[in-house]
């Protein structure tokens, strides 16, 4: 498919996810955020009527007197508190209130549709007693494209991410402030303006909205679909090195790979034969066997991939959860009192990620460390400079590239710390084991946005690579589809030193829109 033709399919009229108890995917989520779909709430008579059986069985409940934490009761150490009947409708004011001190940058527009999103999913499961009008407030808010301004920071992951999603709940009721076409706007004023009425938010609803695992698991769908891509883009760019070392193809023979049966490594393997043909290294005097970082590149790209169905696992069923407290079974007039808050699988996913992720980022920064010395690219010229003649001698091809691309690197590296072991006890021991998964996703995102920028850097290199090995060594064709990749990638050869970040800046781009197909 061409650049043209790919912009054009995501620019095609959005689908519509419906929310019900049906099963979502991480694409569906993904989709909503980038603005690929529409969410809208089931208008099934059945489904409706189930989550207003929740409510309504809670509005009775209350009415006769009974005791349910956070709606009775103060909030987590404070459940022994009793609230006097008077008050409880308040409550629910107080909880978002007090919890508006987020700090930190905040969550993009794409991001903030992935929360609300992931939200509106749990919620939708119908155990959380909140009403239909509730679930609808948050398509509103994503119809009428008024996003609430969320702070990244704040969140330890359980009693889930209650301060950024008290944002959410601010919004719905009218206070704060979203994002309206780039712009901040007062929630007052946005929503008076979009014909929204502001919520008054029933006993627990408050509770329902904030006490759940919606931005790590939000932002770990986001996570999961660009290390899906980069999988691919690793693989592809891990041929074109090979290429330009004049590197040793029989390293990814299939018969070598069937005998240790990682699957997801064997793709990677499968791909790297595809892409680079063995008929054209029956010449003496190649080196037997090549350095790691291009020999063992299916192990190490193939941990992310063979990984990559565990996350999607992890991730999907926190989904597809009802993760706040107290549940209600409205079916069986139950009030259950639990802690499915706690994102553990999501900060595992996000901790395991990370990891595979940098280390996918060594990988490609020691090919460029290859690729760009003359003592080991097989004949191509230092730095890959394109210079030749008296100009040669003052032309410093990609020296600083490379120094760049190892700053990314070991930023990414130096991330990898898990976040999931620094638990602290917080809210007077009563959140006294956390789970950090909030941070372990924000690590995650930052760890591949500085692997995509080595990937970009990596794909100047392996383009200005291909170019001089085909000058040097034109007997050397390329496959044909690297040569059509070496085509889409439109960077002109670099003969000349020039800077190159307007060229990083777009292959970015370029890279988070998943522009080129890769493999089958």
């Amino acid at each position: 498919m061409q650049l043209a033709e790919h912009f054009a399919v995501l620019h095609a009229a959005p689908r519509t996810v419906r929310f019900d108890r049906d099963r979502l995917t991480i694409e569906d989520i993904v989709d909503i955020a980038q603005g690929r779909a529409n969410a809208e709430l089931s208008p099934d008579p059945a489904f409706r009527a189930a989550i207003a059986r929740g409510a309504d069985f809670l509005d009775r409940l209350l009415r006769e007197d009974g005791n349910v934490y956070g709606v009775t009761t103060g909030y987590g150490d404070s459940c022994t508190v009793a609230v006097p009947p008077e008050l409880v409708a308040e409550l629910p004011h107080h909880l978002y209130t007090y919890h508006g001190c987020g700090l930190g940058e905040f969550f993009d527009p794409a991001q903030t549709r992935a929360i609300l999103a992931a939200r509106l999913a749990s919620l939708a499961k119908g155990y959380s007693g909140v009403s239909v009008e509730l679930l609808l407030q948050i398509t509103r808010l994503l119809d009428a494209g008024l996003l609430p301004q969320i702070p990244s920071e704040g969140s330890v992951g359980a009693s889930g991410d209650l301060t950024p999603l008290s944002y959410l709940a601010a919004v719905m009721c009218g206070e704060r402030e979203v994002w309206r076409n780039g712009q901040v706007v007062c929630a007052a004023v946005a929503l008076r303006e979009a014909g929204i009425t502001p919520l008054r938010l029933r006993p627990k609803e408050g509770l329902a909205i904030m006490n759940g695992t919606a931005v790590m698991t939000a932002l770990a769908c986001l996570a999961y679909d660009r290390a899906d891509y980069l999988v691919k883009l690793a693989t592809r760019i891990t041929a074109l090195a090979s290429y330009t070392l004049d590197g040793n193809a029989h390293h990814f023979d299939e018969v070598l790979f069937a005998v240790k049966p990682h699957p997801g490594m064997g793709r990677v393997a499968a791909m790297l034969r595809e892409d680079l043909p063995t008929t054209v290294w029956e010449r003496n005097g190649k080196r037997l066997q090549d350095r790691y970082s291009i020999r063992c590149a299916p192990h190490v790209i193939g941990v992310l991939a063979d990984a990559m169905p565990l996350f999607r696992s992890n991730i999907e069923n926190e989904l597809n959860s009802a993760n706040d407290n107290p549940l209600i079974d409205g079916d069986n007039e139950r009030v259950l009192h639990g802690g499915h808050f706690y994102g553990g699988h999501i900060a595992f996913a996000m901790d395991g990620m990370k990891n595979a992720v940098a280390n996918v980022a060594d990988l490609l920064d020691r090919q460029m460390a290859l690729l760009v010395d003359a003592r080991y690219n097989n004949g191509l010229p230092a730095n890959l400079s394109g210079s030749t003649g008296p100009r040669a001698a003052i032309n410093h091809g990609l020296k600083a590239l490379q120094i760049s691309a190892s700053a990314w690197t070991a930023e990414a590296l130096k991330l990898t710390m898990p976040a999931s072991v620094f638990s602290r006890s917080t809210e007077c021991h009563n959140q006294d084991k956390v789970s950090m998964g909030t941070i372990a996703a924000r690590d995650c995102l930052r760890v591949l946005e500085l692997t995509e920028q080595v990937v970009a850097a990596l794909l100047i290199t392996v383009r200005q690579g291909a170019w001089l090995r085909g000058r040097a060594s034109p007997e050397l064709a390329l496959q044909p589809h690297l040569a059509a990749m070496v085509e889409a990638l439109d960077i002109a050869p670099i003969d000349e030193d020039r800077r190159l970040d307007s060229d990083l800046h777009s292959l970015l781009a370029s890279i988070r829109a998943k522009a080129w197909e890769l493999y089958a």
